[in-house]
């Protein structure tokens, strides 16, 4: 039996091989999955033109999962340093990377990414635009948008934000409602330029039903974009917000029809109080769609350390149901990323999303923390390096301070509590100021 897209297939009761790939990765029988994936509540984001790609879904009952922004830019547009950082990435088993090039030549990047990239690979067209067509936004026809979006698809992305949330009607919710920091979002700015400019209507929005068409070609996956997400703690929860995301699960239902799979993208800034209702109010408004967030950041005072900020946000995100956490690094709202600000942002969220997973029950969860306990209590070393979410740094400041005896640290010494609990329990004597060991 002929399907188009993996919820067409899941609809028909067929089980396709990336939906093997991923139950076997999650555990999870692979019937359940497939009805998941046929209710919309899993995505599979894997173009039929991403050759390299090893599929993971992203949603209900799965582990949270993490993306990678990276990209050439005006003021950095060294392709090479770029590449290095992707391939950090795919080291460090991130699940996906979004391209978010906006300068030069993109498609060539782009490419060089999709074939070298196992992780599902996102971007946003609207930001590929301009170059594309070397076109002042404002002479871009609603045409040519899509044809971006047709261009990535051919390339093999597995999924694309798009703004379509932000129309004419959420506009003058937007123009009513003042905010302290506007329109944050760099796609979602663009767009509002464009229609504002024009006075026109979101072509995406207008045209949805052509997109909806590239996507059930490909299969690729609509990540609708949050282009009124709150920039500010200020701005959460407002009317801006919360009337994009009723338009956004309008959208779901119609792309749904079509077969099409969709995540639905969130906050922002919020406070800590605020994320829970949030969780709830997607999953209701968007009908159990995958959510995505950025962070969310929980303070605005941080610059230079929002991969913490964003960490405490996400953890508490996944932990109440977000799915897919877009990963945030130390140089957010600074500048673009270093490579080592990659690491730090990738190694936060990772532990924000393992923290979320282990209070959802994740199956399997507890079992890591389980055996890093484990190794710990019979002061095992190696075993702790190889268990570690970064196992460089764990070992790089244990040879920095290295212990006179090898079963304690320079922290407690002949003091470690592991160390003298162990010898208790074995029936053995403690000695602290004693030198035989």
């Amino acid at each position: 039996m002929k399907y188009t897209t993996q919820m067409d297939a899941a609809k028909k009761g067929i089980v396709t091989k990336e939906m093997k790939i991923v139950a076997k990765k999650e555990s999870m029988d692979v019937e359940k999955l497939r009805n998941l994936v046929a209710k919309g509540k899993i995505a599979i984001p894997a173009n039929k033109n991403h050759k390299s790609i090893d599929p993971e879904g992203v949603g209900e009952g799965l582990r949270t999962k993490i993306n990678v922004n990276l990209g050439i830019s005006k003021d950095c547009n060294d392709f090479e340093k770029e590449l290095k950082k992707v391939k950090k990435a795919i080291d460090m088993k991130a699940e996906a990377i979004m391209d978010l090039s906006s300068y030069g030549k993109t498609e060539e990047f782009r490419k060089r990414v999709i074939d070298m990239s196992p992780a599902m690979l996102g971007t946003v067209p609207i930001y590929d635009a301009v170059g594309f067509y070397d076109k002042e936004l404002k002479d871009i026809t609603e045409d040519e948008f899509l044809d971006v979006v047709r261009k990535h698809a051919e390339n093999g992305v597995d999924f694309v934000t798009i703004h379509a949330g932000i129309n004419k009607e959420t506009a003058e919710v937007f123009k009513r409602n003042k905010r302290l920091t506007n329109i944050v979002s760099r796609g979602g700015s663009l767009m509002y330029a464009w229609m504002e400019l024009n006075n026109k209507e979101n072509p995406f929005f207008q045209h949805f039903d052509k997109l909806l068409d590239i996507c059930e070609e490909y299969d690729l996956t609509l990540s609708l974009g949050d282009a009124l997400r709150p920039g500010s703690i200020n701005d959460s929860t407002d009317a801006s917000q919360i009337k994009e995301l009723m338009i956004l699960g309008e959208l779901t239902k119609r792309a749904w029809e079509r077969n099409v799979q969709i995540i639905i993208e969130g906050p922002g800034h919020m406070t800590l109080d605020e994320i829970k209702a949030n969780v709830i109010l997607e999953k209701k408004l968007c009908h159990g769609a995958p959510f995505y967030v950025l962070g969310p950041i929980v303070t605005d005072i941080a610059p230079g350390y929002d991969h913490i900020t964003s960490a405490i946000g996400g953890a508490i995100a996944s932990g109440h149901g977000v799915d897919f956490l877009c990963y945030v690094t130390p140089a957010e709202h600074l500048r673009l990323p270093s490579l080592e600000d990659m690491k730090e942002g990738i190694i936060a969220t990772k532990i924000a999303a393992h923290a979320g997973d282990l209070a959802k029950g994740i199956k399997g969860a507890k079992k890591w923390d389980y055996e890093m306990s484990k190794a710990r209590q019979e002061l095992n070393w190696e075993k702790m390096f190889n268990l570690a979410i970064d196992p460089e740094k764990a070992i790089k400041f244990r040879q920095e301070s290295m212990p006179e005896h090898d079963d304690s640290c320079t922290m407690c010494g002949k003091m470690c509590s592991m160390r003298n609990m162990n010898k208790i329990i074995d029936g053995e004597n403690i000695n602290i100021l004693r030198e035989d060991a």
